[in-house]
């Protein structure tokens, strides 16, 4: 399984949410899409776009997991650094890694990680 994590601000658009995997590395290989699960139906539509599942990962899904990027807002609400990095690993499940560091799409308004389970 390989995950792409995704934080963004509410009326971000798809074009952003595109940019930001984009910056991630690209579509390539990634088998589903995460979120939390407040943010889950704005990311539906990137979903249907590429053809790729939506997981909806509840806040408590992101505590604790070791991300590469720190935001104090973020482990202040989440207890995580990162909700793009955070989603990607609690979705691929124990033992995924990170592929890098979240990217953030070019207007600052998303972000995504992609993280691989172990094989």
């Amino acid at each position: 399984m390989i995950v792409a994590g995704f934080g963004f601000r509410t009326g971000t658009s798809l074009a952003a949410l595109r940019d930001a995997l984009a910056q991630a590395g690209g579509v390539a290989g990634v088998t589903h899409l995460a979120t939390l699960a407040t943010k889950a139906p704005d990311l539906a539509p990137l979903g249907q776009v590429l053809g790729l599942p939506v997981l909806a990962l509840p806040a408590e899904a992101l505590h604790g997991q070791p991300t590469l990027t720190r935001s104090d807002r973020v482990r202040a609400l989440y207890g995580t650094g990162s909700v793009a990095e955070a989603a990607a690993l609690a979705a691929a499940g124990p033992g995924s890694k990170l592929r890098g560091p979240r990217a953030v799409s070019a207007d600052g308004s998303a972000t995504a990680a992609i993280a691989e389970a172990p094989r």
